[in-house]
């Protein structure tokens, strides 16, 4: 009964339509307060407390913590709809509800198995920032950036220690994701520090970095990972944000556009013993993806379960990468 209530809450909102809103003129002080990042509560997911991103997929137990060696940095995709402001309030319980329940209970999880997680709660900018032609959503998206970045700044002095990380995000995250990368990881010194990044479900370019280049093989490091996912036979718009011009196969960890079928998807149940299959193809600068997973099987945008659908793929190749950083790194 609960898996049937969360999986009809989920099908509204992926089909709901999120009409254009007359907001104000963006402005720094009618945005909500700022996070408190030594507040264990202005942070959706931490190490060693029970949170959304703890969930095991079924056959699997718990790993302490203090087991693991490699944290994960990991920021979420835009889930604040609507709203008065053109950036969220992290002190809405609503959306907080909404952030646990689906992006970071089904993407952060998947770094679980191999490393800490830790997932910010940061105003991310409202969906309309993205369409917005006035400049006032670029705005926004800068002032969300600004949490990503202070959130991560936080985390290196107080949390970090040293430690390899991994940096994760999807669609919104990824556009900060974008950003920390350049700022953090694209010099010499801390990219040495970096596992892998994956940056999913939205555009990433070549020339995004002066030193970071995307991965070729599945045990590459120091390098990012990009992709996003349609139906096969599916042309998005030639100008959609989502596709840039790198993209990598998370069935292979390729760049090739040969097709490769995968360890198994997720949609709602990560308790399901026999996942649902995927195959997928690099199409042009995109995935094309035949599924089995109900319901999303038919639909040409796939774009909310960019890592749904590759979810113990990517949870294996986690650990592949993270060996393969430690024999670089003994």
């Amino acid at each position: 009964m609960k898996y049937c209530l969360l999986l009809i809450e989920f099908i509204l909102f992926c089909w709901t339509d999120i009409p254009a809103q007359k907001l104000p003129s963006f402005q720094v002080h009618l945005q909500p307060s700022p996070p408190d990042y030594s507040l264990p509560e202005h942070w959706s997911a931490l190490p060693f407390r029970e949170d959304a991103a703890d969930h095991l997929p079924a056959g699997e137990t718990w790993i302490d913590d203090n087991q693991k060696s490699v944290d994960v940095f990991y920021i979420y995709p835009t889930l604040y709809m609507k709203g008065k402001t053109w950036n969220a309030d992290i002190q809405n319980k609503k959306l907080n509800q909404r952030i646990d329940r689906f992006p970071v209970k089904y993407q952060a999880s998947v770094f679980n198995r191999s490393a800490r997680v830790f997932a910010p709660r940061y105003r991310q900018a409202i969906i309309q920032s993205f369409y917005d032609t006035t400049g006032n959503g670029k705005l926004a998206l800068d002032f969300a950036y600004e949490d990503v970045k202070q959130a991560f700044k936080f985390y290196l002095n107080q949390y970090n220690q040293g430690r390899p990380i991994i940096i994760a995000s999807h669609s919104q995250g990824t556009y900060h994701a974008r950003r920390l990368l350049k700022d953090f990881f694209d010099i010499d010194s801390l990219k040495k520090r970096l596992v892998c990044a994956y940056t999913i479900g939205f555009q990433m370019r070549k020339n995004d970095f002066s030193v970071l280049t995307p991965c070729t093989d599945a045990t590459q490091t120091g390098c990012y990972i990009t992709w996003s996912t349609f139906r096969e036979g599916y042309e998005p718009p030639v100008n959609s944000k989502l596709i840039g011009d790198v993209c990598i196969n998370p069935l292979s960890w390729r760049i090739d556009t040969l097709p490769a079928e995968g360890r198994g998807s997720i949609l709602l149940n990560l308790k399901k013993k026999k996942p649902f299959k995927t195959k997928a193809k690099i199409h042009k600068s995109y995935l094309w993806v035949k599924t089995s997973t109900p319901i999303i099987q038919t639909w040409n945008n796939l774009h909310l379960v960019d890592i749904n659908l590759f979810w113990h793929d990517i949870r294996k190749n986690i650990e592949d990468r993270i060996k393969q950083w430690y024999q670089k790194h003994p």
